[in-house]
């Protein structure tokens, strides 16, 4: 483990976890009450960090077996069962050879491309990925999922990327019907784009409707944040921190916890053994962050179609823009048309370029602002 107490490569145990006392214990007694939850919050505010450390808590992880389903890179329903299937087996291996055979013995459509290392523990195989037909799959993985020897809880992370599949329309339904008569498992549908995810869940024409218990999850409250970099500064080297700093940089970055967590980290490195971090180290831990991303984010605006790029840069050069159809937006930043804009924007949404809150558009990841500003 790094001497760095602030960790911005995932959950690293509760020693580096901050704060979410309320949420941790919310969550859990949901689930282990046999709730099934939505779980919604802008990216980067950690929910995927507070499911893993739900899971690690005693009453679930002695009790329950527990899978998170990172669905965020799936195009497909394919896809989706491939990632789902694979995740499960990876999740049985730490619990020994009982419970992985178990799971093996009720996936009969896919033995063939499962292979063993030279541990003799299972490999989810690459052909795996040509899975036909999925449905088969999903019903054997549903088939495991209702008879495991403990009760399962399964995270589905970015779970409104079902939307998006082109291969099977009827994904939303056909889930529903599974986790409808799966008694021995119960869900956490995380998501991101709460404006998908709030349709998906509270819209009475849709499948999930009234299926699941909705909870939100909102930025560390400062206060506590101030504790944390405090008690985490003072470890490995006893360097300190003012209040000061942690308050500057929770509000530049709207108290987002991974970036304000990355500048942290930042500032850590800058700080020798034994001396106080001040507030004029912030812009040199952000211009280092911003030097070592340039070349990242270059190749992000090449990649860009030239009318969303156009438009991307239109809106980091706004800030927030409410008025994306609008005459006035699409004359002043010489845009072909506003539907051509409203297009444009459509396809950010998607590649999640940028974000939508309470009808603004603005560039979703904070650092890729600054750095267009500082361009």
């Amino acid at each position: 483990m790094t001497d760095n107490p602030f960790v911005t490569n995932g959950y690293a145990g509760p020693a580096y976890f901050c704060d979410r006392i309320e949420e941790t214990k919310m969550l859990t007694h949901l689930l282990t009450n046999g709730n099934n939850i939505a779980l919604m919050s802008p990216r980067r505010v950690g929910k995927t960090d507070l499911i893993k450390h739900c899971f690690f808590q005693e009453a679930i992880n002695c009790n329950y077996y527990s899978f998170i389903i990172d669905i965020y890179a799936t195009d497909s329903f394919r896809d989706f069962v491939n990632v789902f299937g694979k995740s499960i087996l990876n999740g049985l291996k730490s619990k020994g050879r009982k419970a992985w055979e178990g799971f093996l013995n009720v996936l009969q459509s896919v033995r063939s491309d499962i292979s063993f290392d030279i541990n003799g523990n299972p490999v989810w195989g690459l052909g795996v990925g040509t899975l036909t037909p999925p449905q088969t799959t999903l019903d054997e993985i549903f088939a495991y999922l209702c008879s495991a020897d403990k009760h399962c809880l399964v995270a589905i992370d970015e779970f409104q990327q079902i939307l998006y599949y082109n291969d099977d329309k009827n994904v939303e339904a056909a889930l529903r019907t599974f986790i409808q008569q799966c008694t021995n498992a119960n869900f956490i549908f995380a998501g991101s784009q709460r404006h998908l995810m709030s349709e998906m869940f509270l819209s009475p024409s849709r499948p999930f409707y009234q299926s699941v218990v909705p909870m939100s999850l909102h930025p560390i409250p400062l206060e506590r944040y101030w504790d944390f970099a405090e008690r985490q500064f003072g470890k490995n080297g006893n360097r300190q921190i003012s209040r000061e700093v942690v308050e500057e940089v929770y509000q530049r970055f709207n108290g987002v916890t991974a970036n304000v967590q990355r500048i942290m980290n930042m500032l850590y490195m800058l700080t020798p053994k034994g001396e106080t971090c001040t507030t004029d180290m912030i812009d040199q831990a952000i211009d280092i962050y911003l030097q070592l991303s340039s070349e990242y984010y270059e190749a992000l605006l090449r990649q860009m179609p030239e009318k969303q790029r156009n438009v991307f840069l239109a809106i980091a050069a706004e800030g927030k823009v409410r008025s994306i159809s609008s005459g006035k937006f699409a004359h002043k930043y010489h845009l072909p048309s506003p539907s051509s804009a409203v297009s444009a924007v459509k396809g950010l949404l998607e590649k999640d370029f940028i974000s939508q809150d309470n009808g603004e558009y603005f560039i979703y990841d904070h650092f890729f602002q600054l750095w267009l500003e500082r361009k």
